[in-house]
């Protein structure tokens, strides 16, 4: 009996070290990202401005997770975060190394809102927009590459 009882506790155990790292750190959770590349255009003339290779956050933990698990971006990488559908949406800086642009986009691909987002401590800034798409790139790529409201995203929806 009492080895059985050890059995357990070690048991028990085991998953509770496993739950508390989940929860310190969820990233540990996520792999396998599906990547994409994601053209933005300019809205009225159709002239490619940038292309930025992106991981694509199409889960809950995904999306919860963000690019909180991330040290750094290259220039031309970021994250797509892919909704249901277009809503109001508001994405907070949560353990973030670094500034971002958060460029939110309608089922269409256009350009609805972009922010020029900071690192920060609690408690967070939501930054809000309407869209289905939510890109993350790194600060300033926006600016650099021409892109506002009214250009498109374009990209493989699958």
């Amino acid at each position: 009996m009492n080895r059985r009882y050890a059995a357990a506790l070690a048991g028990a155990l085991v998953v509770a070290l496993a739950v508390g790292a989940a929860l310190s750190a969820p990233g540990l959770l996520i792999t396998g990202y599906d990547t994409a590349a994601v053209e933005a255009v300019d809205g009225d003339t159709g002239e490619s401005l940038a292309t930025v290779e992106v991981r694509v956050a199409d889960g809950p933990l995904k999306q919860y997770v963000g690019l909180s698990a991330t040290d750094d971006l290259g220039a031309d990488e970021g994250m797509l975060f892919v909704h249901d559908g277009t809503a109001e949406r508001a994405y907070v800086m949560r353990d973030m190394a670094f500034p971002l642009d958060i460029v939110f986009a309608d089922a269409n691909g256009t350009v609805t809102r972009i922010h020029a987002a900071e690192v920060e401590s609690r408690p967070y800034t939501r930054y809000g927009g309407t869209g289905m798409y939510v890109l993350e790139v790194p600060r300033g790529w926006s600016d650099r590459h021409g892109v506002t409201p009214g250009d498109r995203l374009v990209f493989d929806r699958g």
